[in-house]
């Protein structure tokens, strides 16, 4: 792999827990939206990353914050949520709240169907390895039409 498609994965500098990305390098910044995203690439690419709980505190006494949040991510050509459990946590109502787990459930469809895809990963090595995997590909695809347009002369 030639260092032109290496990311440098930029993790937003208000992420208490970062995911353990191991692969490519990584850098601490400040990012208008998402958790993590590429270097020079931080308007085009953005995952939001949410554990069960965070996400339930997100969709119920956050929900207007979140939704903002949510809201701006629309507008980019990759962007995800990301949850780092799986949905049998909130079937089971493994949080603290009142909220049932078919009102989280129904309030999580409808932000995926409003704003972005949701993707679950059942541990943080597995939502980094997906957050890699994601930056590689979209990096080498804006390198890829970036070569293609320096072809065209």
């Amino acid at each position: 792999m030639t260092d032109d498609l290496r990311p440098t994965i930029i993790i937003d500098t208000r992420e208490q827990e970062p995911l353990p990305l191991t692969t490519y390098p990584v850098a601490r910044g400040t990012l208008t939206s998402g958790d993590y995203s590429i270097a020079g690439l931080e308007r085009e690419f953005a995952v939001e990353r949410k554990t069960v709980p965070d996400l339930v505190r997100s969709l119920t006494t956050e929900r207007e914050r979140f939704s903002r949040e949510l809201e701006r991510l629309r507008g980019y050509r990759f962007a995800r949520l990301l949850i780092i459990g799986y949905p049998g946590q909130i079937e089971m109502g493994q949080y603290r709240s009142r909220a049932t787990p078919a009102s989280v459930r129904h309030s999580l469809y409808a932000f995926e169907a409003r704003y972005v895809p949701v993707v679950w990963a059942s541990t943080p090595a597995d939502g980094a390895a997906l957050v890699e995997r994601w930056a590689f590909w979209f990096a080498r695809g804006v390198v890829e039409a970036a070569r293609r347009l320096g072809n065209e002369e």
